[in-house]
């Protein structure tokens, strides 16, 4: 029995092939986001240092106490650090599942979602990942709560909650992807 390809014509396979390698077009998109990797290890070192200068010379914002002053700027760099994290999950899983396959072959540092990602679970995990930044920047609103204007700390509170639901869609649709139609009776 022969496949589609087989019968179809020279120009046609021509033309399927040329889609296919088109793929490699994203690379320089994923390098890019290597480059702003880099800017926000530059951007954590510059908070860290800050933080470290202002605790050191006894000059934290007079505005807050000295615990809640490092813990906003502390707020501030685990915001970076999920950011990061972010990114590394577009660039790796991106690549991963879009572009070519990484083949680390056992890697020790290999991360263990990476053996089974496809762009569904690469939506649920950034989706996760999204309403974890989120979640950063509502406390850090609510620790400013005396100084953030309500309409201000609805429309952040609303949009998290966006964001939740949007994950809560994203993973029933993986979960109903992942099962068969048999399956989901009986779950």
């Amino acid at each position: 029995m022969s496949s589609t390809s087989e019968t179809a014509s020279p120009q046609a396979r021509s033309l399927g092939y040329l889609m296919f390698a088109s793929r490699w077009l994203q690379v320089p998109l994923y390098l890019g986001l290597i480059v702003a990797q880099g800017v926000y290890v530059y951007q954590f070192m510059v908070e860290l240092w800050h933080l470290v200068s202002e605790i050191a010379q006894g000059a934290l914002p007079p505005e807050y106490t000295p615990e809640v002053a490092v813990m906003l700027a502390v707020l501030g760099l685990i915001d970076v650090v999920m950011i990061s994290n972010l990114l590394i999950m577009v660039i790796v899983g991106g690549y991963e599942t879009f572009v070519s396959r990484i083949n680390l072959n056992g890697h020790p540092d290999e991360p263990e979602w990476l053996s089974h990602v496809n762009a569904n679970v690469l939506k649920v995990k950034l989706a996760t990942a999204i309403i974890g930044i989120s979640s950063v920047h509502l406390l850090q609103t609510f620790i400013r709560v005396r100084e953030t204007p309500n309409d201000k700390i609805m429309w952040q509170t609303l949009i998290h909650l966006a964001f939740v639901a949007s994950a809560i869609g994203l993973a029933f649709i993986d979960r109903m992807l992942r099962t068969s139609p048999a399956e989901r009776v009986h779950a």
